[in-house]
């Protein structure tokens, strides 16, 4: 089980926030499906994914994915993906 907190910020401020958590055991290689369905909870666009982002995640235990990672334009600053697993 592995739980994520995703934040969208616009400025300094949390505009919409979610928590994400699945039964299942986290792998790297389907970084872009956890990524994907908390975008899609968020009701914002899916960011592109590169090595940077997933390395930054697995070292970190955070990632942070700004305009130019997004295909289309976001209308916030930044999007937070930080892992909450005990």
């Amino acid at each position: 089980m592995f739980k994520i907190w995703a934040k969208v910020i616009v400025g300094e401020k949390i505009i919409n926030q979610l928590t994400y958590e699945r039964e299942d055991t986290f792998t790297y290689s389907q970084f872009f499906n956890y990524v994907a369905d908390i975008c899609e909870g968020l009701d914002i666009p899916t960011p592109i994914i590169l090595k940077t982002h997933i390395f930054n995640y697995a070292k970190f235990r955070t990632v942070k994915f700004l305009p130019r990672d997004f295909a289309e334009s976001p209308e916030f600053d930044k999007l937070i993906i930080d892992n909450i697993t005990v």
